[in-house]
């Protein structure tokens, strides 16, 4: 479902013998690393999507790494760069962090505390390309059919569909509650030489017995709905709902395309039946609920729709479409896959299949539900302390409008201690300050 964690490091230092023995503690630490002495010469071997993260010092000749993370940002703002400074360029680091540096770190430093946010830029960063991969593939797919789906199971429903439409036979289409078996049929439909004519649909188990009857089979006022399907096709959905009595009158219309006429006669009816159940039929047949011969005429052919738990690799690709559509529809911008709902994709069962999944993306738009909102009983100690330090910050943040200032004394941490920790929990000081209070670091003048 995801890409492959990215581990290319793109080391930037002038120094020689740090450089090399930086270079070393990376690949000891399994990281794929390429080094340069300049910033120059980095941006020259810089690929269009680095699947890593870029760690460089301030202090270069030709290009800095201001300039470089300048020129980084403006080829893909997604990029994490991590700047290594000396101390007096702390200033300039605070500076560059604001610009959107990942993160700053002082020399000297621990290389276990350089590899750790190495490590988090990597996680970053690897999202980024799973959620552009994601949505490019979710256009690229709609473009040739809705039926989205990379698995091989899909890919083969898709030619199942293609080669049943054509052949103009009935079909019972087998799929779980939410799975999409209207979907199915409307692509036989479309697929079809009769896509020309209409589509008609009818839900058995929304219909009780005396209105289902005169909703399919018409009355002297007005026809019914397999009458209103001739030349097209009827989809008669949940049909492991319809009553005996209807079954019977159905088999008569499926053996015979005819009708019952007011003039006497049957009235002829040409159409394709597509058929849908969430149950097993052959099981209800020997429950003696449905009528063995009305299935053995359905089932001209039978198509099975899997459920999202036995595709799971399908379920990225999915929900960032799912996100797109609810972005568009509701006018806000549209959030980013995380490794929370990563996690969810992999352990959640889905009883609901795609239109649980579909739900659940249009909650997240709306900023109705997020893994990282879970109760705290539910969360690790590790998770409880970041999410108690996380509102913490933003609680200081909101009592003084975002005064970086204000809020590192209140905190009594450096303001370095501080842009790490709002930068760790993805926290954008400038959404705090007012209108009047916009000054570049959030001091007051």
């Amino acid at each position: 479902m995801t890409l492959q964690a990215p581990q290319k490091v793109l080391l930037v230092e002038d120094d020689g013998p740090f450089n090399a023995a930086l270079s070393d503690s990376f690949a000891i630490a399994g990281f794929e690393v390429e080094t340069h002495g300049d910033g120059q010469s980095a941006l020259a071997s810089l690929a269009v999507a680095l699947p890593g993260v870029i760690v460089t010092d301030i202090r270069l000749p030709r290009v800095d790494g201001h300039d470089l993370l300048e020129a980084v940002q403006a080829r893909d703002p997604d990029l994490p760069v991590i700047l290594m400074t000396g101390h007096g360029d702390i200033a300039m680091a605070v500076g560059a962090l604001k610009q959107g540096a990942y993160d700053f770190i002082a020399k000297p430093f621990a290389t276990d505390h350089m590899i750790a946010s190495v490590r988090r830029a990597l996680e970053t960063r690897r999202l980024v390309l799973e959620n552009r991969r994601l949505r490019q593939a979710a256009a690229e797919a709609e473009d040739t059919s809705p039926l989205l789906g990379q698995t091989p199971v899909m890919a083969r429903l898709r030619e199942t569909i293609r080669q049943v439409a054509v052949a103009d036979v009935d079909v019972l289409v087998e799929g779980e509650t939410g799975t999409g078996k209207e979907l199915v049929a409307r692509l036989i439909h479309r697929w079809s030489r009769r896509h020309a004519r209409g589509f008609v649909a009818v839900d058995c188990a929304a219909l009780p017995d005396a209105i289902a009857d005169e909703t399919l089979f018409g009355n002297r006022a007005r026809r019914g709905r397999i009458a209103e399907a001739d030349r097209g096709t009827l989809f008669i959905d949940e049909i492991d709902s319809m009553s005996p009595m209807l079954q019977g009158r159905l088999l008569r219309v499926v053996e015979e395309r005819e009708l019952p006429s007011s003039t006497g006669g049957p009235a002829p009816v040409n159409l394709r039946i597509v058929a849908a159940t969430k149950t097993d039929l052959h099981g209800l047949v020997a429950e003696g609920r449905f009528r063995a011969d009305l299935l053995y005429r359905l089932e001209t052919v039978r198509i099975r729709i899997p459920p999202l738990r036995e595709r799971r690799a399908d379920i990225g690709l999915l929900f960032s479409a799912f996100l797109d559509d609810a972005a568009r529809q509701h006018g806000v911008a549209r959030p980013q896959i995380d490794v929370a709902m990563e996690a969810r994709f992999l352990t959640d069962d889905w009883p609901g299949n795609v239109r649980e999944l579909r739900n659940y993306a249009t909650q997240v738009v709306l900023g109705l539900t997020s893994a990282q909102h879970r109760p705290a009983s539910e969360l690790g100690l590790s998770d409880q302390m970041d999410q108690f330090e996380a509102s913490i910050l933003r609680a200081a943040l909101d009592r003084f409008e975002g005064d970086i200032a204000e809020v590192a004394a209140a905190l009594q941490l450096p303001r370095r201690s501080l842009y790490a920790r709002l930068q760790r929990h993805g926290i954008n000081p400038s959404a705090y300050r007012r209108r009047d209070n916009a000054h570049g670091d959030g001091s007051k003048s």
